[in-house]
C-alpha cells in the first residue's frame, strides 16, 4: 500500500530455516515495511508450523497469506507450501500456478512480482539454499531500482544460491545475515528513491504467472524459440530474453533455468533407459521360455534361432544398464542432497 516505506522479500532453500530465523530476530524491523518470505519445502509441510516458529523469532506479526489479501506493514507474510505467492500493489495473489525451477512456491515468481509492483521500494534477500531459484527473481529486482542483499556464501549451509545471484547479478551487499540489520537500518534512513521504469518483459512474465496463461504472441516478445521442450508438458519452451539465469518458458507456464532443464533431462533419459531395459529383460525372458517350448524333435533349428536372439537381448540390456549408472552417477550428487523434496532440499 502507499504508506508502506519498503518490502522486504527473502527466498532460501535448504538451510533457510536456520538462516530465516536468525535474520528475523536480529533486525529491527519498521512497522512501516512489509515482509514476504519464501522457503522451499515439501509441498506436504505444514505451512503453520513455519509460522509458529518464526513468530518466536519476531514482534511481526506472521501468518500465511489468503488470496487476495491486503498488504499489512509490520506483518511477514509466509508462502504457503504449493502455493505461489505474487505481490500486487496493496494485495497478495496466492495461486497454484506452474512450477518455476521445479518449485511451487518460486523465489523467482515472488520477487519478480514484487520488484513490478514496488520498484525501488524493495529489498531482495537470497540466503542459503542449493541450485538456482531467486538468481531470475533479483535481477529483476535490481533492473527495477530496488537493493539485492546476498548472504556471504562462504557463511552459508549452502552455497548454490547466493553463488549463482553473485554469478548473474551485480549485488548491492554480500554479507553474512547478522549484518543485514545494520544494512537494512542504512537504508530505511535513505530518502526515498525515485520511481524505476519496468522493463515491459519484466512486467510481461509477471502477468503471464499471475493469469496462469500465455498467448504466442507473449512469449514472443520476451523469448526466443528454442528447439527444446518442456519436461513437464511437452510443449516448445522459449529461451527468456535478457536474463542472466539463462531461463526457458513453455507455453503453458513451466519455467527452468539451463541448469535445471539439463538436469531434468538427464532424469526423464535415465527414467526412459530403465523402462526400455524392463521390457528387453521381459523379452529376453519370453524368448527363453519360447525355445524351451521349441524342445521338440525337428525343431532345433528354432530353438537356437530363439535363444540366440535372447543372448543379443541380454547383450543390449548389459550396455543399456551400464549407460544408465553413467547417467545416474552424472547427476548423483543433487538426487543426494534432494532427499526426495525437489531440487534443493526444504528445510
Amino acid at each position: 500500500m502507499g504508506h508502506l516505506k519498503s518490502i522486504i522479500v527473502i527466498g532460501a532453500s535448504a538451510g533457510g530455516l536456520k538462516a530465516i530465523t536468525e535474520l528475523i530476530s536480529a533486525v529491527r524491523l519498521n512497522f512501516d515495511v512489509a515482509v514476504f518470505v519464501v522457503l522451499h519445502v515439501s509441498k506436504n509441510s505444514s505451512g503453520q508450523i513455519l509460522v509458529n516458529l518464526l513468530q518466536k523469532a519476531t514482534d511481526y506479526q506472521c501468518g500465511l497469506p489468503d488470496d487476495g489479501e491486503v498488504i499489512k506493514g509490520g506483518h511477514l507474510y509466509i508462502a504457503r507450501p504449493d502455493y505461489h505467492m505474487i505481490v500486487k500493489k496493496g494485495i497478495i495473489r496466492v495461486i497454484k500456478g506452474p512450477h518455476e525451477n521445479r518449485w511451487r512456491p518460486s523465489i523467482d515468481v515472488l520477487f519478480r512480482s514484487a520488484a513490478v509492483a514496488y520498484c525501488g521500494r524493495v529489498i531482495g534477500i537470497v540466503l542459503t539454499g542449493l541450485l538456482d531459484d531467486g538468481t531470475a527473481g533479483m535481477n529483476a529486482i535490481k533492473r527495477c531500482g530496488g537493493v539485492c542483499i546476498v548472504q556471504e556464501p562462504s557463511e552459508a549451509e549452502f552455497s548454490d544460491m547466493p553463488e549463482n545471484v553473485l554469478q548473474n547479478v551485480d549485488v548491492d551487499y554480500r554479507v553474512s545475515v547478522g549484518d543485514i540489520g545494520y544494512i537494512l537500518e542504512d537504508i530505511y534512513s535513505r530518502p526515498p528513491v525515485k520511481k524505476t521504469k519496468i522493463p515491459d518483459e519484466i512486467r510481461m512474465e509477471s502477468e503471464i504467472t499471475e493469469n496462469m496463461v500465455s498467448k504466442i504472441e507473449n512469449l514472443e516478445k520476451i523469448g526466443t524459440h528454442s528447439n527444446y521442450t518442456c519436461p513437464d508438458c511437452g510443449g516448445g519452451l522459449w529461451a527468456v530474453k535478457n536474463d542472466p539465469a539463462n531461463r526457458y518458458r513453455c507455453f503453458t507456464g513451466h519455467v527452468y533455468t539451463e541448469r535445471l532443464l539439463l538436469e531434468k533431462q538427464a532424469e526423464l533419459l535415465e527414467e526412459s533407459l530403465w523402462i526400455s531395459i524392463r521390457i528387453l529383460e521381459e523379452r529376453e525372458d519370453l524368448l527363453t521360455i519360447s525355445a524351451l517350448h521349441q524342445n521338440r524333435p525337428g525343431n532345433n533349428h528354432a530353438q537356437k534361432e530363439k535363444l540366440e536372439k535372447a543372448k543379443d537381448v541380454r547383450t543390449h540390456i548389459d550396455r543399456l544398464k551400464k549407460f544408465a549408472v553413467e547417467i545416474s552417477n552424472s547427476t548423483g550428487e543433487s538426487k543426494n542432497l534432494n532427499n526426495g523434496t525437489g531440487p534443493g532440499r526444504g528445510v
